[in-house]
């Protein structure tokens, strides 16, 4: 019993068990900042300051727009990364017992690249779409400020679809990619089954890609309709 407490005492804290730790307390610092935030201008008579329809109405479009921009490009990018760091690992370390998996498994990086191509598909498309209005012709004309602003929050939330669906893709496909090079390392047969379910991964991105594009397909910013 003495020696499982000396051991257990002797554990050093794990990476996980740390990173939870930073993460808590840093959800919980923001959580007292934003609390205490409220609480002033509440106890001070100034609650009506805390309206997010104002903060809406009151942003531009452009600014929205462009966050969506780099929101799909970004989180794309680091999805590519992070498969191409997992399948990358994998393909160098099994390649150094079995040489010829190095080649054919290749393609798993080329799935992982074509995560962060449909984010910067996406965002060249928002880009085009992103015109400018005249804001004295917004302010006076109600429908011209309504479009626009649709447009903004419409490719806003193309950005984070594209985004946030090719960061999970990309993971998805790594982690895949790197199942199937260990298990081509063992077992040659094996590699064009994990291919099958590497390619449904892949498609996962493509579906966000389709829905980001039916999202924006009303988006229309400018001054003529």
């Amino acid at each position: 019993m003495m020696s499982v407490a000396s051991n257990t005492a002797s554990t050093p804290y794990s990476y996980n068990s740390y990173a939870k730790y930073v993460y808590g307390y840093i959800a919980s610092l923001i959580a007292f900042i934003l609390t205490v935030i409220v609480f002033y201008y509440v106890l001070t008579g100034r609650g009506e300051r805390i309206d997010f329809g104002w903060f809406l109405m009151e942003t531009s479009p452009y600014m929205w727009a462009s966050i969506g921009v780099g929101l799909a490009v970004s989180l794309s990018v680091v999805g590519a990364a992070l498969g191409i760091y997992t399948t990358g690992v994998s393909i160098i370390g099994g390649g150094v017992k079995a040489p010829r998996i190095k080649t054919k498994n290749l393609i798993s990086v080329i799935f992982c690249e074509a995560v962060a191509i449909y984010g910067l598909i996406i965002a060249i498309v928002l880009t085009g779409q992103i015109v400018i209005y005249t804001p004295e012709l917004a302010d006076s004309d109600y429908t011209v400020k309504s479009r626009n602003w649709f447009s903004g929050y419409a490719m806003f939330g193309a950005g984070i679809i594209t985004g946030v669906v090719n960061l999970v893709c990309g993971i998805c496909v790594g982690q895949v990619g790197s199942g199937a090079a260990l298990s081509d390392a063992a077992d040659p047969t094996l590699f064009v089954k994990v291919l099958i379910i590497e390619i449904f991964g892949s498609a996962i991105g493509l579906f966000g890609l389709i829905v980001s594009v039916l999202v924006i397909s009303k988006a229309k910013m400018g001054d003529k309709a």
